[in-house]
């Protein structure tokens, strides 16, 4: 069996809590509800957010906002100039 590949990680902040939504692609792997998918997916989480602490230290963008009472704004940050220019791109297409 090989690793997945993450896809998505999103975080939502609830009445002190913190939800992780991981999105990953793999082949074959483990079923559902065992112990293995979750370590997986606690893996995957795990070097994302490791990622993203890593390119927050760099240059980041503000690529988009709202300007209503509560306030959301977008961030990008990327690890690698190829990867900001990826991700400009898909944002441009967007």
């Amino acid at each position: 069996m090989t690793e997945g590949n993450l896809k998505r990680l999103v975080l939502d902040y609830r009445a002190g809590e913190l939800v992780l939504r991981v999105l990953y692609r793999r082949q074959d792997g483990p079923n559902p509800g065992t112990k293995a998918r979750g370590k997986e997916a606690s893996r995957l989480a795990r070097s994302g957010l490791e990622q993203a602490l890593e390119a927050l230290e760099g240059d980041v963008e503000v690529v988009g906002t709202s300007g209503f009472s509560t306030r959301e704004d977008i961030l990008l940050a990327t690890t690698s100039p190829a990867a900001d220019n990826l991700a400009k791109a898909k944002l441009k297409g967007a």
